[in-house]
Formats: C-alpha cells, structure tokens, sequence
C-alpha cells in the first residue's frame, strides 16, 4: 500500500497544474477584455476631443474674422488667407491627433491579443505540467510491488 500515497499526490499535482493553467488563462482573458475596453475608451475619447477641437476652431476662426473686420480689413486678400491657413492648420491638427489616437487604441488591441496568447500558453503549460505528474505517478507506481507485478502481466 505504499504506492497509494504517491499515486494520491500525483492526482493531486495533476488536479491542481490544471486549475492552474486554467486560472491563469481566465485571469489573461481578462487583461484582454480590460485593453479591449480601454481601445474603446480611447476611441470614445478621440470623438470627445474632436469634437471639441471643432467648437475651439470655430470660436478662434470667429474671433479672428472680428479682428479682421475691427482693423478695417475686408474679407479678401490676407484676411481670407490667415482664415484659409488657420483652416489648414486645424485639418493638419486633426490628422495628429486621429492618428495618436488610432496607435494608442492598436496598442491597446495588440495588448488584448498578447494577453490572450499568454492565457493560451499558461493553459498549455497546466497540461504540460499534468502531464508530467502522470509520468511521475506512473514512475513511483511502477516501482511498487504491485506495480511491478502489473507491469510483469504486460511482457
């Protein structure tokens, strides 16, 4: 009966690397889902700042036509072309700020991805590590008497 004991222990270590691995890959899951809410924040964050970068260019194109008009200027030669340049400055400004915005959401989605990666080798790690608590088990019950009678029946 002495082959109990390390049999019972092997259950146990394959028991628990399984849990382990799967464990680990829930908690990897759910540092995806985290990125994967952060990209959305982000984008939700993207449409919040362009929309107000909208309203602050509108107002700073309305102050500058009032200063146009105060200075006595028309609305023609190098008074039309400040607005036209101001109006090129903001469409620039607006490409900066769409695309730090779209490589800090693909950053949040390559995180996503890595995690579940991760979670997919912590799960495989669990099985390998089971795996070799089977070959441990098998080991010790192989060096019993009763393992040893079996294994006799098997030549």
């Amino acid at each position: 009966m002495t082959w109990v004991i390390p049999v019972a222990i092997g259950a146990a270590q394959i028991q628990q690397q399984g849990v382990i691995g799967k464990t680990n890959q829930a908690i990897q899951n759910r540092n995806a889902q985290v990125a994967e809410q952060e990209a959305e924040a982000i984008e939700k964050q993207n449409e919040f700042t362009l929309s107000r970068f909208e309203q602050q260019f509108a107002q700073l194109q309305g102050q500058t036509k009032t200063a146009i008009y105060k200075s006595g200027a028309e609305l023609s030669g190098s008074g039309l072309n400040v607005l036209r340049y101001n109006a090129e400055q903001a469409e620039i400004e607006k490409d900066i700020l769409n695309y730090n915005f779209k490589v800090a959401q693909y950053q949040k989605i390559e995180q996503a991805n890595f995690a579940r990666m991760q979670g997919t080798i912590a799960r495989q790690e669990g099985r390998a590590a089971a795996i070799g608590y089977y070959g441990k088990a098998a080991e010790s019950f192989g060096k019993t008497d009763v393992g040893q009678s079996l294994l006799k029946g098997f030549k």
